[in-house]
């Protein structure tokens, strides 16, 4: 029997809802055998982000060599990186063993507002990552920062796109699900836009959902999905887990990753 594999590269979250935790749930939730490459710890709940402790870039490069070089991944999924340090051991460590797609969400702040990665890194992550990546997934303020403009409208998300394409990224899916009036996400290729729509959700339970997405699509690609088919299961799947979601503490709810299950 051959199982699937993914690897996901991403900071832990001591709160359950986002970060290693989510992509671990998700990749489970896909039947995918998930793996983990841990770049920080956080001290961190549903209220906020407490603390940050990023650990040794060499560290991290040892867990990655560990796992590629005896399990390997059929697709990897890359979300907080928290310095430009941990982003050179991790671009460096993708560049020798081989691997599968890599879908990057480019963390840069919690849904609390709290900052995942520091302000010198972003060119690090701009130049380093980005091109390693088949798909790079921003929500709108990341778009904002990566594109150097405004994010707020369909047309901004496309205009986003193009320029974060020409910073090196192969494929740029705009999340517009800080959208005012709906939830769509736009993906951009270089050569056309494809629109997927969604339904806006009035939902508290929306922590982790750029985590838990990015992982979402990785699994499809670790299945043989295409791309595109990747995404579309990744977002009905993240929909059903907002609406499925629930209050976990005192602050942004929780997604319920294994909606079909409890």
């Amino acid at each position: 029997m051959t199982v699937p594999k993914a690897l996901t590269i991403t900071g832990s979250d001591s709160g359950g809802g986002a970060g290693i935790q989510a992509d671990l749930k998700t990749f489970s939730a896909f039947r995918v055998f998930g793996t983990s490459v841990v770049t920080a710890l956080t001290a961190q709940n549903s209220v906020g982000v407490h603390g940050v402790h990023e650990l040794p870039p060499a560290f991290v490069r040892a867990q990655h060599d560990a796992v590629l070089s005896d399990i390997g991944a059929d697709a990897v999924k890359i979300g907080m990186l928290s310095s430009a340090p941990i982003i050179g051991a991790v671009a460096e460590g993708l560049a020798a063993p081989p691997h599968g797609p890599v879908v990057l969400d480019p963390v840069m702040i919690a849904k609390s507002g709290d900052p995942l990665l520091r302000p010198d890194a972003r060119q690090a992550l701009a130049s380093l990552m980005l091109p390693i990546a088949l798909v790079v997934t921003p929500n709108l303020h990341e778009a904002a920062t990566l594109a150097g403009m405004p994010v707020t409208t369909e047309k901004e998300m496309e205009e986003a796109a193009r320029r974060i394409l020409t910073l090196g990224a192969r494929t740029v899916l705009v999340k517009g699900g800080h959208l005012k009036d709906s939830a769509t996400d736009i993906l951009w290729d270089g050569t056309r836009f494809t629109r997927f729509p969604g339904p806006r959700i009035e939902s508290t339970a929306t922590h982790g959902t750029g985590c838990t997405f990015s992982s979402a699509i990785a699994a499809g690609l670790a299945l043989g999905r295409d791309l595109a088919d990747a995404i579309r299961e990744a977002k009905a799947y993240v929909t059903a887990a907002i609406r499925g979601g629930f209050q976990a503490g005192h602050g942004v709810g929780a997604l319920r990753h294994f909606v079909e299950r409890w």
